[in-house]
């Protein structure tokens, strides 16, 4: 039997065949004349707080080994003055609006971080221990937030990210075990929040209200210090300091691994015409998108009236939507459902990758996302009244975004608001048997003809931004055991590590999230450099951000004796965003960008054909740079890509298994720098040559001279 597996993010569809800078901010000019006349306005004269400095700087930078007890018990002789203290910093903070970094930069040298030894010591014992010094030593390494705010936007994270992680875990981690309340740390974040100018006033106070009961009650269980919580949200950018509580193993059965057998290569449905499979992701729809809008403000979302108007033309949002900062206007995904319905009247079925409110993640309320939620499952009923489709969820439709608690966690942050909805809108396309699934951790699995299975999984529950993973991420939901189960029956019943266990029964797994047009190779656990199966990463609809709406098809062998159901071709189709905002039509154009076999000169499409893809591309930059343009979907305001872009993409495309990065990269990343440091040779030699010819020339003549998916 042929299995695909649905995923978004870390949703995802699986088939089933018989089986998704380090530079610190200037100092501010200003901060030493407002440094002064801090200290001039009694400051400096202030016998209280300039005894903790005195009491804290020695005990910190004391040499000694101090026992939990003893620190603790010093700890509490001068909490009132360290109070104090900090509620003068926050002064300083708040009422000068000074450079924080500047700040940070001076205390540095005053109150270096606590040995880690002795932390720990003190979350194992209770509140207090650690206070708000190891905070202030940890944020000075916060230096670039513009750097910080484009990572989180991108999740290209580096060591910017990793130490701004680590400065605001270790002040929410000081607040919540000196006792304070929600209603406490809230302001207090939100304060600092509009001091370093992160975001907006509203985006502040909006995300930090929204996340705040969250956050205060899994840092109020944990035991984790700021580089383990910090190592499991950013990754292996961040180091990945040993957790039990997240080293675990699926149990698979004590049935042997089938013999492996080289990939068959697909017929391409000579003899029998193939599916054609349709993969919308990542709708993103904004009910709010107003034409002419301002579309270059400075929050996360624009293209809405509360943005205001425009001083100019060229910074208003357009009628189909947006490069700049916006998510999809209704008419736009009603062109593009009604192009397909009229285009594609040959698809047989339709995976769904989720991720479909908008992107205003400080404004969102569960009313709004269940009302978005329902208003795309009424426009892809009306479109596709009689089409199957297989939906799977996207880290967007909770509220918080990426909040989804396990089921063992307490009433109070339930998932049942979802869930139950999700269970009712799903069922006019999924059998009745979907249902407990579904309502427990919105993953399903269903027979769609004898021999082929979907399974959409919630990869929520494998999200590093899922804040309820730090309390226990041990298969939540027993999503992932119950995977097991699904696929060794397919396998026992010749359906087609999990993946590589299942590899001859998964035929194609498929995700969405990222909103890029891509793939990942997922690679053999034994013999690492076997590509055993791909992922295929659809692009998103919206043009969210720099980029052009889109789907893609899928051509899938077709039904006949042994059919593998794996994917033969695939296809991108887009609308020309320029294009349709300029020329103002009232019906853009949606055309097919490329397909993937003709594309990139593919025998087939088998996960070691996108292997070898990505070797060709190490060395054959015209190649990459046409991966690199379908990647941004031809957008024309897609940035351009030096060598550490290509080793980064190229790289992304090797890394299926998390955290493997180093292992799967490291061949790439060498073959890269290899070949520009010979291009820089041919090019040195080159020069030598014209610059001899000039001098020949002199004397005669001389010559001159480019992130659920579903499985298959």
């Amino acid at each position: 039997m042929a299995i695909y597996i649905l995923v978004t993010l870390c949703s995802s569809f699986i088939f089933i065949y018989g089986n998704p800078l380090d530079q610190p901010v200037p100092l501010n000019s200003d901060f030493w004349e407002k440094k002064s006349q801090y200290y001039s306005h009694g400051g400096s004269t202030d016998e209280d707080v300039r005894l903790a400095e005195e009491v804290v700087v020695q005990r910190l930078q004391s040499k000694n080994d101090q026992t939990a007890n003893r620190f603790e018990a010093q700890l509490q002789l001068i909490a009132p003055i360290v109070d104090k203290a900090e509620r003068k910093w926050a002064e300083l903070v708040d009422l000068d609006h000074l450079n924080f970094t500047a700040i940070e930069w001076e205390i540095e040298n005053e109150l270096p971080e606590l040995n880690d030894r002795t932390w720990r010591k003190g979350r194992e014992r209770g509140r207090g221990a650690r206070g708000l010094p190891a905070f202030l030593g940890n944020a000075v390494k916060l230096f670039d937030l513009k750097q910080v705010v484009k990572e989180l936007e991108t999740s290209v994270m580096t060591s910017v990210s990793c130490s701004a992680c680590k400065a605001g875990v270790g002040l929410l981690q000081h607040y919540v075990d000196s006792g304070k309340s929600t209603d406490e740390i809230v302001h207090a974040a939100t304060k600092l929040c509009m001091s370093l100018k992160i975001e907006s006033r509203r985006v502040c106070e909006g995300i930090i209200l929204a996340m705040a009961d969250e956050v205060v009650f899994v840092l109020s269980r944990l035991i984790l210090t700021a580089d383990e919580i910090c190592g499991f949200v950013i990754g292996d950018v961040c180091a990945i300091p040993y957790n039990p509580y997240h080293d675990w193993e699926v149990a698979l059965p004590p049935i042997p691994k089938p013999a492996l057998i080289s990939q068959q290569i697909p017929n391409g449905g000579v003899s029998t015409q193939p599916l054609k499979v349709l993969h919308l992701s990542d709708t993103h729809f904004d009910p709010y998108y107003h034409e002419g809008s301002t579309a270059n403000c400075n929050e996360p979302l624009c293209c809405r009236l509360t943005d205001g108007i425009p001083d100019s033309s060229t910074n208003g949002a357009g009628r189909w939507g947006d490069y700049r900062k916006c998510d999809t206007p209704r008419h736009t995904i009603e062109s593009m459902l009604q192009h397909i319905a009229n285009y594609h009247q040959d698809i047989d079925f339709i995976i769904w990758t989720g991720d479909l409110p908008p992107h205003d993640v400080w404004n969102q309320t569960r009313t709004d996302n269940l009302y978005v939620l329902r208003e795309t499952v009424r426009q892809l009923t009306f479109y596709f009244p009689n089409t199957r489709i297989f939906p799977a969820l996207g880290n967007h439709e909770s509220s918080p975004v990426n909040s989804f608690p396990p089921p063992n966690i307490e009433a109070t942050h339930t998932m049942d608001w979802l869930y139950d909805e999700l269970d009712l809108l799903w069922r006019r396309w999924l059998p009745d048997s979907t249902s407990p699934t579904v309502r427990k951790g919105a993953f399903y699995s269903v027979l769609v003809s004898p021999g082929f299975r979907m399974l959409s999984l919630n990869m929520n529950y494998c999200n590093n931004k899922n804040w309820w993973l730090l309390l226990n991420s041990t298969d939540p939901a027993q999503e992932l055991q119950w995977l097991v189960y699904e696929l060794q029956s397919a396998e026992l019943k010749g359906e087609k590590s999990t993946y590589s266990r299942y590899e001859a029964t998964i035929a194609g797994q498929f995700f969405g999230h990222t909103h890029f047009d891509e793939y990942e190779v997922f690679y053999d656990e034994v013999y690492r450099g076997r590509a055993s199966s791909i992922a295929y990463i659809g692009p998103s609809v919206t043009p969210y951000y720099g980029l052009n709406p889109g789907y893609r098809i899928y051509h899938v062998e077709g039904n006949y004796a042994g059919t593998s159901r794996m994917v033969v071709d695939h296809e991108t189709w887009i609308m020309d965003l320029q294009e349709a905002n300029r020329h103002n039509v009232d019906s853009p154009r949606w055309y097919r960008l490329y397909t993937a076999r003709e594309a990139f000169r593919m025998p087939s499409l088998t996960p070691q054909d996108w292997d070898h893809l990505v070797h060709r591309m190490t060395y054959d930059d015209n190649l990459f740079q046409t991966y690199y343009k379908y990647y941004w979907k031809a957008s024309p305001v897609r940035p351009s890509c030096d060598a550490d872009c290509k080793k980064r993409l190229l790289c992304d495309l090797k890394s299926g298994r998390s955290n493997d990065r180093k292992l799967t990269c490291q061949e790439i990343e060498e073959r890269i720098d290899s070949t520009k440091k010979s291009s820089s040779w041919k090019t040195w030699l080159f020069n030598g040559f014209a610059i001899s010819s000039v001098f020949t020339f002199l004397g005669g003549f001389g010559w001159l001279g480019d992130s659920v998916g579903s499985l298959f």
